[in-house]
């Protein structure tokens, strides 16, 4: 089965500036905006918003 484009794979960058990165996938036609997900930093030791680079 062939990979959607309307589902592309993207990568989230911390906010913290540590640079650790997380792969994800998402809809493209319920999530136009740029996506903001709350997750764990394991460099920081804490959660973190991370937010989808491109």
């Amino acid at each position: 089965m062939a990979r959607s484009e309307l589902r592309p794979v993207i990568g989230l960058r911390s906010t913290a500036g540590t640079g650790y990165t997380y792969v994800t996938r998402k809809n493209r036609r319920t999530d136009a905006d740029r996506l903001v997900l709350r997750k764990y930093d394991p460099v920081v030791g804490r959660h973190v918003g991370f937010r989808e680079e491109r």
